[in-house]
């Protein structure tokens, strides 16, 4: 059986000769990084964001890398479909895919009867 490795190869800035504008570095990342990087974040489904925007759900940018970690945690001890309990919001997440299956408001979420969830997230 034949093992692929993949090497990371830098990619060099382009510099052309004629150009008055200056060139700035950027930063390359390769493809594994970015494939790790996706692996590790959420997205949110149509369905979910539709509930997100109706219901008017304010979620800070600390309270998603807080669920993030969360949900990735969650799927290493082999959850796929946690419930992720915040203050004013309730999430149904898809751990295996990293993503956010339906939203509601907290108490909106306490006359639900939630079905087909592995596990509990409470934040």
């Amino acid at each position: 059986m034949h093992r692929i490795q993949f090497q990371h190869v830098p990619l060099q800035p382009i510099h052309l000769k004629h150009s008055s504008k200056p060139t700035t570095e950027k930063k390359t990342t390769s493809f594994i990084e970015h494939f790790e990087q996706a692996k590790n974040e959420l997205k949110i489904s149509k369905h979910a964001n539709e509930r997100i925007r109706e219901r008017n759900i304010q979620i800070s940018e600390e309270e998603w890398e807080k669920i993030t970690d969360k949900v990735i945690e969650a799927r290493s001890k082999g959850i796929k479909q946690p419930l992720v309990l915040m203050d004013q919001a309730a999430l149904i997440v898809s751990a295996k895919n990293g993503t956010v299956i339906t939203a509601m408001e907290r108490d909106e979420a306490k006359e639900q009867l939630f079905t087909n969830i592995d596990g509990t997230i409470v934040l």
